[in-house]
């Protein structure tokens, strides 16, 4: 498949995207339907009943991606008639594509292009969980700070301040630092904060 024909799909896919009032983006079937290269709609329902069951044993909800919708057609002499829709949000797409006839280019590209979006979207997604878990990360950092410069106006030195340290990570783990430590395999120099999740940094700014 050249580059050409790329880019056209890509463009023809997206541009037949709409939004609810809500603003749930979704695509009709019927669109769908012409953009995947199907010519008759009774061939397509049947990829569509494929893609609701691999929906319904993935776990999701099939009235969230696929919702009933009418549709009025012009008819010669001014005459309309209601045809059957249905409403497709990206991920009904998505299955539609993987149970699709692979012989046909359009579906072969379409299957690429949604793993291809489904792995942008899973990177983008734990580019912001660690963006997240440095924001705590820094966060803890300042609070520790501050919680060292009350030591010392206290005591006059910061010898406790690893003490009061650990005892708040037993108080919250109920383990000392250094068994924490061992317990994620880190060596005594490495700071435990570096390597805890967001939930439990976020959990020790505030027990700090």
């Amino acid at each position: 498949m050249n580059n050409e024909i790329i880019h056209t799909l890509t463009n023809n896919f997206e541009s037949h995207s709409n939004q609810t009032e809500e603003g749930i983006e979704f695509w009709l079937a019927r669109d769908l339907q012409h953009l995947l290269g199907y010519t008759k709609w009774d061939n397509f329902i049947g990829v569509i009943s494929k893609a609701k069951t691999a929906c319904e044993i993935s776990g999701e909800n099939i009235e969230d991606h696929f919702a009933d919708a009418g549709k009025t057609i012009k008819m010669p002499k001014g005459a309309e008639k209601e045809i059957q829709d249905i409403m497709l949000t990206r991920y009904a797409c998505y299955l539609i594509a993987q149970n699709g006839d692979p012989r046909k280019e359009t579906i072969a590209f379409a299957q690429r292009y949604f793993a291809i979006q489904t792995r942008k979207a899973e990177l983008i997604e734990q580019k912001i969980l660690e963006y997240e878990r440095v924001q705590a990360r820094n966060k803890l950092k300042a609070t520790e700070k501050e919680l060292s410069q009350v030591i010392f106006e206290q005591t006059g030195d910061n010898q406790n301040f690893a003490l009061i340290r650990s005892k708040g990570d037993t108080a919250l783990f109920n383990k000392t630092t250094q068994q924490m430590k061992i317990k994620w395999g880190l060596t005594a120099t490495k700071p435990l904060a570096d390597h805890m999740p967001t939930i439990l940094l976020k959990a020790k700014d505030f027990a700090t």
